[in-house]
């Protein structure tokens, strides 16, 4: 997943937002008064470079979707990361009121708030499918919600990357032997458990992958799937591309807005933004599968590039460790652990069912 860089300054940020909250009234909206209905004008920031196909675009779409369904009276301004703060300070920004709205994935905020990776992914986790299940009927979203609540944010689903893949490799893994020394790009909690394997993670900015995989600097890096690895020419920097990411099987993207501007919305704009995440949510996951799908033809196409699976007896050991990570982090971590034992009670559930029914369906066409 696109892993921004952190080295940003306190102070620089403190600036950026005191000079952001001086420009805005005492109201939480900007409105300017039309001959009968008030115009009211939110900016959003995203974690995203300008540009970045299927994320900022779907962002940028949402703010589209909203201007048109409330017939011009709720205007969204988009920034992409950097333009207006800073990436990794979206979720700071959407707090303090200083903007309305971000666009980003909670995993971003894990230093602050570790629980909410698995509104995010986690290692082994579900995939879209799952995840969308969760949120809106398996009481997924209403927790992601509490644990939001002390910040002043309400966070929606807006869009899931689907099931990333492995990642590229400048040598082949034929057992959990290879992992062992392998310098590689992952961050977050895959990161944590290749460690546990015996690797060595790196954390780069997307800029840097491609330098640092084609210089040898790195041995291997995730980054998202075949359409966005090609976009960054990683199958020029590497020939083994692996799967399936069993790191981030289903990376939800959420929409976060703050708590003071959703509540001085009436209900039917609030019932807009609501409606346009859902909507957004379905697109831009299709999107993803779409493009993915196209890309890995090139691919497939390209004689250089070697597309293999990972062998089953590495997927077995980094599952286990994955569940030994999990369940460290719940035994320190309260929150952690309340949300960890909700995605799980529900993912049995679901398990049952899609075993029985999606999985073995698959299972019968492969035959």
């Amino acid at each position: 997943m696109v892993q921004m860089t952190k080295r940003v300054s306190t102070f620089l940020l403190f600036l950026v937002l005191l000079s952001l909250s001086a420009c805005r009234s005492e109201s939480p909206n900007t409105t300017i008064e039309g001959p009968s209905t008030p115009i009211i004008h939110w900016r959003m920031v995203t974690t995203w470079p300008p540009g970045f196909p299927v994320l900022q675009e779907g962002a940028e779409r949402f703010a589209h979707d909203i201007k048109a369904m409330s017939g011009g009276r709720l205007n969204i301004k988009v920034f992409a990361g950097g333009e207006l703060i800073p990436p990794l300070q979206t979720f700071e920004a959407v707090s303090q009121g200083a903007v309305h709205m971000g666009h980003g994935s909670a995993y971003y905020w894990a230093g602050r708030i570790p629980a909410a990776q698995f509104f995010s992914t986690v290692p082994f986790g579900m995939t879209v499918k799952g995840m969308n299940t969760w949120l809106y009927e398996g009481g997924g979203l209403k927790l992601w919600r509490e644990i939001y609540a002390p910040y002043h944010v309400i966070p929606f689903p807006l869009g899931n990357t689907g099931v990333q893949m492995g990642g590229w490799f400048n040598k082949k893994i034929e057992s959990t032997k290879d992992l062992e020394g392998l310098k590689m790009r992952i961050p977050g909690l895959g990161g944590k458990v290749f460690a546990k394997a015996g690797g060595n993670p790196v954390l780069l900015a997307g800029a840097e992958v491609y330098t640092a995989l084609e210089r040898n600097t790195i041995d291997a890096t995730e980054w998202i799937a075949p359409f966005h690895d090609l976009r960054l020419g990683l199958n020029r920097a590497a020939q083994y591309y692996y799967y399936p990411g069993w790191h981030e099987p289903g990376a939800v993207l959420e929409l976060t807005v703050n708590k003071k501007a959703w509540e001085s919305l009436p209900e039917d704009l609030q019932a807009i933004i609501s409606t346009a995440a859902q909507a957004e949510n379905l697109r831009m996951s299709s999107k993803m599968e779409a493009r993915n799908a196209q890309a890995l033809s090139e691919l497939q196409a390209q004689t250089h590039t070697k597309i293999l699976a990972f062998p089953h007896d590495v997927l077995t050991k980094l599952r286990q460790l994955t569940q030994q990570m999990l369940a460290e982090h719940a035994a320190n971590d309260p929150q952690f652990k309340q949300v960890y034992e909700a995605y799980s009670a529900f993912r049995k559930k679901f398990d049952a069912w899609d075993a029985i029914s999606e999985r073995a369906y698959q299972r019968a066409l492969e035959k």
